[in-house]
């Protein structure tokens, strides 16, 4: 993606005659929103197999068999397939947190949903029975009529709302701010990095990008992610190298070069603070879950 296009807000129009919005990609329709974007919907998605890389606010991880995640308003994240993830299907779901009116959700019935969306501004990966259930139920969507799928989407977001098998993306937190140029900022910034984390990435060149001084960035981006800059782009790529190890049969130094490292004891050392186990007990590790 250009960096002189503003990746940033993404208008979400429902179909007409619809108050949320449902779409299916699989082989035949491939999702191509691939770059950083963030709206005020609510988006929840099932990635039905495969593994990739999920980028949600500062948080980067890597997902294997699948996933099911629940955005929250206005958190930048990026496409989660491509033609590499090998997912079946992806189902996604995104609707305003009043397109049911104004006081829909300040209900009894709904406190577990109000609730849940609160907890969504951080971003939730879902595990366990909870993402296999909610998953079949979100693919069945798909040969429902308008009404039962307005029914079922107010089911699904009740049984997330009860479940305990699930993981706060960006704990530590992420705060965008209200002003459309920060979400504009971010957005090129997080494309930046997502485009050239295999290269040395300056300071100076993301400040000049930001339109602000070194010491200003650093302040602006430890603010909102609360994370440094340095932090985070090891962070993506440590999750690229876990990718690589689960997926390529590349060397570790190979994967170690091909993740933007230039030094392989500084790789080893990262990789083991970030992961808990080093690059090859993290291989061996994968081997013995997939062979079992």
């Amino acid at each position: 993606m250009s960096m002189n296009t503003k990746p940033a807000f993404e208008a979400i129009e429902p179909t007409f005659g619809h108050s949320y919005s449902y779409q299916k990609f699989d082989e035949n329709r491939e999702n191509t929103n691939l770059g950083w974007h963030f709206h005020p919907e609510i988006e929840l998605v099932y990635v039905n197999g495969g593994s990739g890389k999920r980028q949600i606010g500062s948080h980067v991880s890597y997902f294997r068999n699948g996933d099911l995640i629940l955005i929250g308003s206005n958190l930048p994240h990026c496409g989660f397939t491509d033609k590499l993830t090998g997912n079946k299907s992806e189902t996604v779901i995104q609707m305003k947190t009043d397109f049911l009116g104004n006081d829909f959700f300040n209900i009894p019935e709904m406190k577990k949903i109000q609730d849940l969306f609160e907890v969504a501004k951080s971003g939730i990966a879902f595990h366990g029975k909870t993402k296999k259930k909610v998953g079949e139920k979100m693919e069945v969507l798909e040969y429902q009529s308008d009404f039962q799928r307005l029914l079922s989407i107010l089911n699904i977001l009740n049984e997330l709302g009860g479940s305990e098998e699930f993981t706060v993306l960006n704990a530590e937190g992420f705060s965008m701010k209200t002003e459309v140029k920060d979400n504009d900022r971010i957005n090129v910034i997080f494309n930046h990095v997502k485009t050239h984390f295999k290269e040395e990435i300056g300071l100076d060149e993301m400040a000049d990008l930001a339109s602000m001084t070194v010491p200003s960035f650093c302040r602006y981006f430890k603010k909102i992610t609360n994370k440094t800059f340095t932090q985070f782009v090891n962070e993506y790529r440590l999750v690229h190298a876990s990718k690589l190890l689960a997926e390529q049969k590349m060397s570790i130094t190979e994967v170690c070069f091909a993740s933007g490292f230039n030094n392989f004891s500084h790789f080893n050392k990262s990789f083991k603070a970030f992961t808990g186990q080093n690059p090859s007990e993290y291989r061996n590790q994968l081997k013995t879950v997939l062979q079992s």
